[in-house]
């Protein structure tokens, strides 16, 4: 990794940097996004003291709201190129919010944000560059429903969640297929990890993850494994529009597999985005 540029959305808790610090560690200069100050400076830090030769930076926004995943995407694309693109930022809510673009926020955040924050990169990505997607084991039972994807007629955190990560497995599908020859694109199960994710959820979705996770819950820095798998071994150089698991393919639930969803979300998302 070393002279690399990578680019990880959410990198300031959790997996997302622990990912980070290591992939720093290796060579690699990071540039990440964040939406609370303090804790980016924290993460600035501990980057420094991985790599020191590098200089790291951090783009500050919210990626629930189009136009904040614009900007966003637009500054991230001021770098002359991209080696690796992980898209790692998430959340998941009891209730159900809309955000100023009158999209759920789930899947404006957990969606759409991957999509835009990609699209804009396109042209920035190296030869042989990468893009990992954290996606989730939670897709499998999930199914879309394209009349309803913003989740208006019926609300429940958990399957809205997972429909979400079901979006960014056919996402990357469609994404690999439309990539030139030699840049890759693969999804991730990160594993259940002991993070601060669901810690904003409220209700009782909160309760079932702050006793879940000391049970049976494992590290950041076990749930990064694939991450830094996908985004840094020669294994995978080649390997593109797959499904990863403890670093090993792992196969989708059919719906993930779906060509013709896949296309079709792309689409719905090229027109929501205004791309």
């Amino acid at each position: 990794m070393q002279g690399k540029t990578v680019i990880i959305t959410g990198a300031t808790s959790g997996i997302g940097e622990v990912a980070a610090i290591r992939l720093a560690e290796r060579g690699a200069r990071i540039v990440f996004t964040a939406r609370d100050e303090v804790r980016a400076a924290a993460t600035l830090k501990k980057l420094k003291k991985a790599n020191p030769a590098a200089v790291h930076a951090v783009h500050m926004g919210d990626l629930s709201r189009l136009d904040e995943m614009k900007r966003l995407g637009a500054a991230l694309a001021s770098e002359p190129q991209v080696d690796v693109l992980v898209n790692n930022a998430g959340a998941l809510f009891d209730r159900r919010q809309e955000t100023v673009d009158g999209l759920e926020r789930t899947f404006a955040l957990n969606h759409m944000a991957y999509f835009v924050i990609t699209s804009l990169l396109l042209p920035r990505l190296a030869p042989g560059a990468r893009i990992v997607t954290v996606a989730s084991n939670a897709h499998r039972g999930a199914r879309l429903d394209f009349d309803d994807l913003q989740a208006k007629r019926r609300y429940s955190g958990f399957p809205v969640y997972a429909r979400s990560k079901l979006c960014n497995i056919l996402f990357n599908r469609e994404l690999a297929r439309r990539l030139p020859q030699g840049v890759t694109a693969n999804a991730l199960h990160p594993g259940f990890v002991a993070t601060r994710f669901g810690d904003g959820s409220g209700g009782l979705l909160r309760a079932v993850f702050s006793v879940a996770k000391p049970v049976g819950a494992i590290s950041p820095e076990e749930g990064a494994k694939t991450i830094i798998h996908l985004a840094s071994s020669s294994e995978v150089a080649d390997t593109t529009g797959e499904y990863f698991y403890k670093c090993r393919l792992e196969t989708p639930t059919k719906e993930a597999q779906n060509d013709a969803d896949a296309a079709r979300l792309w689409e719905i998302s090229e027109r929501i985005a205004g791309l």
